[in-house]
């Protein structure tokens, strides 16, 4: 009899810190920053490593669903620039962003936002906050 598989956690913020203290980038900084942000925005929203960069994801119960449809992402942080961090939203289009934050009309549905400096992360906080929640409240949970 094979024994069942014991389900990894949904989020994994140890992880993400081994992995920020050997992040070499110039905008580690405002990565930290943007972590910050993001996981104050709702207490239902964790973070792990996914596609080699911290990942931002809803870890409360929801509705099964086919794990390849990747519901529960929220955001995937991307720093191949060495300029910003982008914040990639790969359902962003599912909400009404008025602030003007998320960029691209891609026909995956995704958005990106830019974040150049500290000051951005200020600046754009409450939208990024905002998004969160408005993106929480209308999961298929």
């Amino acid at each position: 009899m094979k024994a069942a598989k014991t389900p990894q956690p949904l989020a994994n913020t140890a992880e993400v810190n081994a992995f920020m203290q050997k992040l070499d980038h110039p905008m580690k900084d405002v990565l930290q920053a943007l972590r910050e942000v993001i996981l104050a925005a709702d207490s239902e929203v964790g973070e792990h490593i996914k596609w080699n960069a911290p990942s931002f994801l809803y870890v409360g119960e929801m509705a099964p669903f086919n794990p390849k449809e990747y519901k529960r992402y929220i955001i995937v942080s991307n720093f191949f620039k060495q300029d910003c961090i982008r914040l990639v939203f790969p359902s962003g289009a599912k909400v009404n962003d008025a602030s003007g934050m998320l960029e691209g009309d891609y026909a995956d549905g995704r958005r990106i936002a830019h974040f150049f400096s500290l000051a951005d992360v200020e600046a754009k906080k409450p939208a990024l906050q905002e998004f969160i929640k408005n993106w929480v409240s209308i999961l298929d949970k």
